[in-house]
């Protein structure tokens, strides 16, 4: 099994930022190494396309990019190598893709099965995955159940992850927090 990592952290926290660093110390290490960058988010106005392409600008030379913003499970098995470190930024907008998209009308079935087809595929990868994911549960409760139902379900995601990872890290205001995970099945 991959040591894969959960990168977790509130908005602005530098999750991104060590991600990449850890990449690149990674691809550092070896002539052979290469980083693919597999980005869920779906540019729907303009702040989000400024937001993208200053992602992509800032991001290191010789990062691959794929975008994957319903199909992870599918996105990482193609991209998977065992000289690949896979970077998934983030698992929130994949989440906010599924439950929350711009339609307005969210795929609860499409979720399930894309969620398990990623815990599915994520033993079998060829490649350390890098994850990026919000920790969003710290504040008041949402006033909206739609909103309710969006952190409780990244809650669990995040567990998920978590419990099939090596490491765990939390960021906070730039600094890295980590520490080795008791990997264990959650429901």
């Amino acid at each position: 099994m991959a040591d894969h990592h959960l990168i977790v952290g509130g908005q602005r926290s530098g999750k991104s930022r060590q991600a990449e660093r850890l990449a690149l110390a990674w691809q550092r290490a070896d002539a052979a190494h290469r980083v693919t960058v597999v980005a869920t988010a779906m540019a729907h106005d303009e702040e989000m396309r400024e937001r993208i392409a200053r992602h992509r600008q800032d991001r290191p030379a010789g990062f691959d990019t794929l975008e994957a913003p319903l199909d992870l499970a599918a996105a990482l098995a193609q991209a998977a190598a065992p000289e690949r470190l896979l970077i998934v930024d983030c698992l929130t907008l994949w989440l906010t893709n599924w439950l929350m998209p711009i339609s307005g009308q969210a795929d609860e079935a499409g979720w399930n099965q894309a969620r398990q087809a990623l815990l599915d595929t994520l033993p079998a990868l060829a490649s350390t995955v890098i994850f990026v994911s919000n920790e969003v549960g710290w504040g008041i409760s949402p006033m909206s159940r739609e909103v309710r139902e969006f952190v409780d379900e990244l809650g669990r995601l995040n567990q998920q992850l978590a419990a099939r990872c090596a490491k765990l890290t939390l960021m906070v205001a730039g600094q890295a927090w980590t520490r080795e995970v008791e990997t264990k099945e959650l429901p």
